[in-house]
C-alpha cells in the first residue's frame, strides 16, 4: 500500500469562501509505502492541511509519534481525503486488507 501526501498552507478560496481543495502550489509532497505501521516525515511548519490519496486499503493515525493499527480510522483503495493538521505532526499508515 502506498499513500501520497500533499501538504498545503491554506485552502483555496473564491470570493472569500473557502473551497475543499488545497491552494496551489503545495508546500511539499511525500509518499509512504507501508505494510506494517510506517510514519510520514514531520509536516512542514507552514502546513495546515494535507490531501492524502491511497492506492490500497489502509488505516491511518495522526500524531507526534503515531502508530497506525487495523483499529484506527480506515481508507479504501483509491480514496482521497483532506485533513486539517498540526505542523510538525506526522501520519502513520498500515495495510488493512
Amino acid at each position: 500500500m502506498k499513500a501520497y501526501i500533499e501538504e498545503f498552507a491554506s485552502l483555496a478560496a473564491i470570493n472569500a469562501s473557502a473551497l475543499p481543495i488545497g491552494a496551489e502550489p503545495s508546500v511539499t509532497t511525500q509518499a509512504v509505502t507501508a505494510t506494517t505501521s510506517t510514519q510520514s516525515a514531520a509536516f512542514n511548519d507552514a502546513t495546515r492541511f494535507v490531501r492524502i490519496h491511497v492506492d490500497g486499503i489502509c488505516s491511518y493515525l495522526f500524531g507526534a509519534d503515531p502508530t497506525a493499527t487495523v483499529n484506527t480510522p480506515r481508507m479504501v483503495a483509491g480514496q482521497t481525503e483532506y485533513f486539517a493538521v498540526v505542523p510538525g505532526q506526522k501520519v502513520a499508515f498500515v495495510d488493512n486488507t
